[in-house]
C-alpha cells in the first residue's frame, strides 16, 4: 500500500480528501461520504507525508484529517498545510477529547473537530459546515470548550502518577519500572502530557505543573 491513493469518484459537490493511517477506517469514511449525496472523496492518504503528496496532486475542498499519524500528529504539520493551502478547510477526526489538544488544533488552523465515535450524520454535517466557511465542533467538543475551566489541565490517574515521577526527576526507565509499563508506553504518555500542558519541553511541563499545584 502506498502513502496515498487518488480516487476515480466523479460526482463531488464537496471534494473531500481523507487522511487516516487505518486503511479500513479510511475506506469506511470514503463509502459514507460518497453515499451522502453532498460530497465525494477524491483521494486518501495514510501518513503525514502521504497527505502532503495527495494535496499537491489534488484540489480538495475539505481535508478529513486523523489527529495521530505514524509520522506526526496534526499539530506538527497543520501550519504547513495552511501556509500552502490557505483556502483548504480541515476537519479533524480523532479520539482525543483533551481540551488543550482541541484548542491547539483550532489555533493551528483547523476548521472543525469531531470525535471518531460520531454518527455518520455528524460527520457529513461537519463536512458541509466547514465547506461553507464556518467552524464545526461536535457537541462533546463544543461542551468542553464552553464549560471547561481554561486554567485547569485535567489528568487521568495514570497521567497524575507519571507527572509526579517526572517532577521527581525519574528517568523513563525508572518510571516504566515503577508504573509497570513498557518504555514505549511511557514515552507515549510523556508526549501526551506535553500536548495537554502545551509545553515545548520537560522543564516547561514541570514548571506549569508546579505553578498549577498539580503535584
Amino acid at each position: 500500500m502506498g502513502d496515498f491513493q487518488l480516487s476515480t469518484y466523479n460526482f463531488q459537490p464537496v471534494k473531500v480528501a481523507i487522511v487516516d493511517d487505518h486503511t479500513v477506517v479510511a475506506e469506511g469514511f470514503e463509502r459514507l461520504i460518497n453515499a451522502s449525496g453532498i460530497a465525494g472523496v477524491i483521494g486518501k492518504a495514510y501518513s503525514a507525508s502521504g497527505c502532503m503528496t495527495l494535496l499537491a496532486q489534488s484540489e480538495p475542498d475539505v481535508l478529513l484529517l486523523d489527529f495521530s499519524l505514524p509520522d506526526g500528529n496534526s499539530i506538527d504539520f497543520l501550519p504547513q498545510i495552511k501556509a500552502l493551502y490557505p483556502d483548504l478547510k480541515i476537519l479533524i477526526l480523532t479520539s482525543h477529547s483533551e481540551l488543550s489538544i482541541i484548542r491547539r488544533v483550532l489555533d493551528c488552523g483547523a476548521s472543525g473537530y469531531i470525535m471518531k465515535n460520531a454518527t455518520a450524520e455528524v460527520i457529513i454535517e461537519g463536512i458541509r459546515t466547514v465547506a461553507s466557511g464556518e467552524r464545526y465542533l461536535c457537541k462533546e467538543t463544543e461542551r468542553l470548550l464552553k464549560h471547561a475551566d481554561h486554567t485547569t489541565v485535567l489528568l487521568s490517574r495514570r497521567e497524575q502518577e507519571l507527572l509526579r515521577l517526572i517532577v521527581a526527576g525519574k528517568s523513563n526507565t525508572e518510571i516504566a519500572d515503577n508504573m509497570i509499563l513498557s518504555l514505549e508506553t511511557i514515552k507515549s504518555y510523556r508526549k501526551r502530557l506535553m500536548l495537554k500542558f502545551n509545553a515545548s519541553n520537560m522543564a516547561e511541563l514541570v514548571r506549569v505543573a508546579l505553578e498549577q499545584q498539580l503535584v
